[in-house]
């Protein structure tokens, strides 16, 4: 059964009459600032609604709300492993609230029959206050690391410090800045694999290879977040009334009923924008190049890539050059190709694949290297 959840300023009003905690003045990343029971645990499990405290592009103070699903039972000595779910695009919009039931999480009742913390974060500015950082490494990246935070803060979780983060899409993009920033960031926690399944890699690849109108909504959702989250001025790319195209399509979240005013507002950006290449304009090509990841290395974590032959939005070709680029530099990676899936199923599709390989990563099983011998 789903549950509604509030949303923006309601969501904000609804929580003070509920007398949930408020920001503590000494919060830290990583801070839990709130926890509700949910209704829809799966069997032998219980469920929380959580919002906690993490950091902006900037580094500032900023929240964000997830989910946060333990199973029942007495935890091993050193705590639960904790596997941190980052979900694909949903919207930019602070309404768009990804994770409203917990069947949007892939493979999660095995992952608690395994006896492991699911911690899933919605990023600063999905039902919590804006803007959403969209496709901003650092800052989704800080969101994934201080949702384990959040899980190991929550005494009822029993959360140890070793995780794996698994994220698709939008989520793959957060995935991956994790592996990177995580010493850095969070040097308290022991991350031991990405599984990054349709991983945006190389920004304006990606966006060049889409289908023309997934470009275009890509690009029309990259340029609203980008000028609000770094001040990049709309103007370079779109005269006043293609701003206006942007700004009232990506008000918008996937899963609203396809109207025939949404129809045409997804037509308007195709004719606007489908042709438009954010890295030929200042400073959308900086910024795009300061999202992008040319490849992990030696030093990065095991790395899980899934991609669909099929997806149209993030493509065979940017994806297996990624691949190639991170075992040249010493990566230990595994490559799994799906022919016949979609990039919005492709998550679904390699569960079982994704959930195998992060069970080898908590086991310390030695791990099938896709990458060639070093010649």
């Amino acid at each position: 059964m789903e549950m509604a959840f509030p949303r923006g300023l309601a969501w904000m009003l609804w929580v003070a009459m509920c007398g949930v905690a408020s920001l503590p003045a000494a919060a830290e990343p990583g801070q839990l600032l709130s926890a509700r029971p949910m209704n829809d645990a799966p069997a032998g499990a219980n469920a929380w609604r959580i919002r906690y405290e993490t950091t902006d592009v900037d580094g500032d103070r900023t929240q964000s709300s997830g989910v946060l699903v333990v199973p029942e039972g007495a935890a091993p000595p050193g705590g639960r492993e904790v596997v941190a779910w980052a979900h694909g695009t949903v919207g930019i919009d602070s309404s768009c609230t990804p994770i409203r039931t917990l069947d949007q999480i892939p493979g999660l009742a095995d992952m608690l029959a395994r006896g492991w913390v699911v911690v899933a974060t919605d990023y600063p500015g999905l039902g919590t206050r804006g803007p959403h950082a969209y496709l901003v490494g650092d800052a989704a990246a800080a969101a994934v690391l201080d949702s384990v935070r959040a899980a190991r803060n929550f005494a009822q979780a029993h959360a140890g410090q070793r995780f794996v983060a698994w994220g698709h899409s939008q989520g793959a993009h957060a995935a991956l800045f994790s592996g990177r920033r995580a010493l850095a960031y969070a040097p308290e926690l022991q991350i031991l694999g990405i599984a990054a399944v349709s991983p945006p890699t190389e920004l304006a690849e990606n966006m060049k290879q889409a289908d023309v109108t997934v470009r275009a909504v890509l690009t029309a959702f990259t340029a609203e977040s980008w000028s609000k989250v770094y001040g990049a001025d709309l103007s370079t790319i779109a005269d006043r009334t293609t701003q206006g195209v942007i700004e009232r399509a990506t008000r918008a979240c996937e899963g609203d009923r396809l109207s025939a005013a949404a129809l045409l507002r997804v037509l308007r950006l195709r004719l606007r924008l489908g042709n438009l290449d954010l890295s030929g304009h200042a400073p959308w090509d900086a910024l795009m190049a300061r999202n992008s990841l040319n490849a992990l290395d030696a030093a990065s974590p095991p790395l899980l890539i899934v991609q669909s032959d099929g997806d149209k939005l993030v493509t065979s070709p940017v994806t297996r050059g990624f691949f190639e680029r991170s075992c040249q530099r010493g990566a230990v990676a595994r490559y799994v190709s799906l022919p016949d899936t979609g990039h919005a199923t492709t998550a679904i599709a390699s569960a079982n694949d994704a959930i195998g390989w992060i069970a080898q990563r908590f086991s310390a099983q030695p791990m099938q290297n896709d990458c060639p011998d070093p010649i």
